[in-house]
């Protein structure tokens, strides 16, 4: 497969969001919308980005008891996204419970680390060992749970990729040559994303952010 760009609409602005969707959506595979923009503008907004006819990440992190994340998963599956996220950190039940309850066309994805995360901020929070260590800890108990895949930062992607070789991985955090890092901590390019195993490549600030964002997105577009 080869990896596709999905651009993160972390914005609260419906209107924003479509004009600059509208703007690059023929250099790229898909559109991420998180928390952000799901909280503000909820099943309308999802909605309306749907109308652009390129397929939908719903990154809602869903993390909570069971029961719970099965309800709110059956609550987004008439929005018919293609992927949505859980917390691996969840557990084995929630994991499947979410999965059994996704509709049979969305793949369902376990965040292992975030980006924003470093050895020291796993430290304050207790976890033991490397990232690479976490990463491949949540990934096989993702897998053995039913799950898709999991979203993992360029770093660990193609050591846990050896571990799950059929895995779905999803890659946020990514930054292009001399990009500004801003609150990432453990990110690469997306070409080397790509290179190692990648699915899908989110990418937000890059292109959202630049000056022109169709010209930003072509560039990136071109390192894959």
């Amino acid at each position: 497969m080869t990896a596709r760009i999905y651009l993160a609409l972390d914005t609260q602005d419906l209107d924003g969001a479509l004009a600059l969707a509208k703007q690059v959506r023929g250099h790229v595979g898909g559109f991420k919308l998180g928390m952000e923009f799901f909280y503000a503008n909820g099943h309308h907004g999802v909605h309306a980005i749907a109308q652009l006819g390129l397929p939908l990440f719903l990154d809602l992190k869903l993390h909570d008891i069971p029961n719970t994340v099965a309800k709110a998963m059956h609550a987004i599956a008439p929005l018919e996204p293609a992927v949505v996220t859980v917390h691996a950190a969840g557990g084995r039940a929630m994991m499947e419970d979410a999965k059994a309850a996704a509709p049979s066309h969305t793949r369902v994805v376990g965040v292992t680390l975030l980006t924003s995360l470093d050895g020291a901020d796993m430290c304050d929070v207790g976890m033991v060992g490397s990232a690479i260590d976490q990463v491949d800890r949540l990934a096989l108990l993702a897998r053995e749970s039913g799950l898709d895949g999991i979203v993992c930062s360029g770093n660990e992607l193609a050591h846990v990729h050896r571990l799950w070789p059929d895995g779905f991985y999803v890659v946020p955090g990514l930054r292009p040559n001399n990009g500004e890092m801003g609150d990432q901590k453990r990110a690469v390019t997306p070409a080397q994303a790509a290179r190692d195993g990648a699915s899908i490549l989110v990418i937000g600030r890059p292109i959202t952010r630049a000056d022109d964002p169709l010209e930003a997105a072509r560039a990136i577009e071109a390192t894959l």
